[in-house]
């Protein structure tokens, strides 16, 4: 069994995440090596303005995808929602490992939930998709630009800079913070960004050795869902200067394709879901995240 090397951004959240993986990697591949190339990419670098103002999602993958270019990294470990639906030339995700949860969560001071926080609390987050989602639920607080890990951002809501702050629940478990007293947020209160949740296994096209070390752990379920939901992402040419979102829920037997979509300055805000049986292929995802994104666009 060859020896690979692993791509992966420094946060502790990303090793959490990388290194969680490859402990699974290496266990279905007794004799496996894999080494690590700590990358910082753009977006770990600009930290005192929002992602809406520098450039979007590309920011935390473009050095990562340079790395598996240039043949530094065999593979790279991504959340899934921070990549953008338009992969680089030479490129694919070719591992989608099984989902975490998908939902945001509302962590403050005596786990107060969103309901319950004073008029004008200030609630930390530089998402455009949680902000305009937090307004629509609750227009008395004031949603203020917050960057910086998972640590930071907790950190900020216990010291006061913030009455509480919005992160993504999957992140809070793969940091072994699973138990922190938090709010789910609902889909319903709340549509998590596309891909919310999952992983993404990036490696370079015709590299069928990766693939197959890769394919044991990528997980059909969750691929036919992301699939579907990037699909509506790159319909509405989504980015980090627009409000979108799209999560697919399965249930009765059925697929459900939910999603949300707002100009730049949070108006004209729309909602929409389409429904069908629950897709079998790739193609079938797609089309189903393309109706939606039409009737968003």
């Amino acid at each position: 069994m060859r020896k690979l090397t692993v791509a992966t951004r420094k946060s502790p959240l990303a090793l959490a995440q990388t290194r969680a993986f490859v402990a699974e990697l290496c266990a279905r591949h007794p004799g496996l090596e894999v080494d690590e190339l700590l990358v910082t990419t753009s977006g770990d670098r600009i930290q005192d303005r929002p992602l809406s103002e520098v450039g979007g999602k590309g920011l935390f993958t473009k050095e990562i995808e340079d790395a598996l270019l240039d043949g530094r990294a065999d593979f790279a470990v991504h959340s899934l929602k921070d990549v953008p639906p338009l992969l680089p030339r030479g490129l694919l995700i070719g591992c989608f490992p099984e989902r975490e949860d998908p939902r945001d969560v509302l962590i403050a001071p005596g786990n107060k939930k969103l309901a319950e926080l004073a008029p004008h609390s200030r609630i930390g987050t530089s998402s455009l998709r949680r902000k305009l989602q937090l307004l629509a639920a609750r227009p008395d607080v004031d949603v203020v630009p917050i960057r910086g890990n998972v640590d930071t951002r907790m950190r900020k809501a216990e010291t006061g800079d913030v009455d509480a702050v919005v992160l993504a629940r999957a992140g809070l478990v793969r940091l072994g913070l699973a138990e922190r007293p938090a709010e789910i947020l609902s889909v319903e209160l709340m549509i998590p960004a596309v891909a919310q949740g999952a992983l993404g296994i990036e490696h370079r096209e015709g590299d069928e050795v990766v693939a197959e070390i890769l394919a044991p752990l990528s997980h059909p379920d969750t691929k036919i869902a992301v699939t579907a939901e990037r699909a509506v992402l790159r319909v509405v040419e989504g980015n980090c200067q627009l409000p979108v979102a799209a999560h697919a829920l399965r249930g009765d037997g059925g697929f459900r394709l939910v999603g949300l979509l707002a100009d730049p300055d949070g108006s004209r805000v729309r909602r929409a879901e389409v429904r069908g049986p629950v897709p079998r292929t790739d193609a079938e995802a797609i089309a189903l995240g393309e109706a939606l994104g039409s009737k968003l666009r």
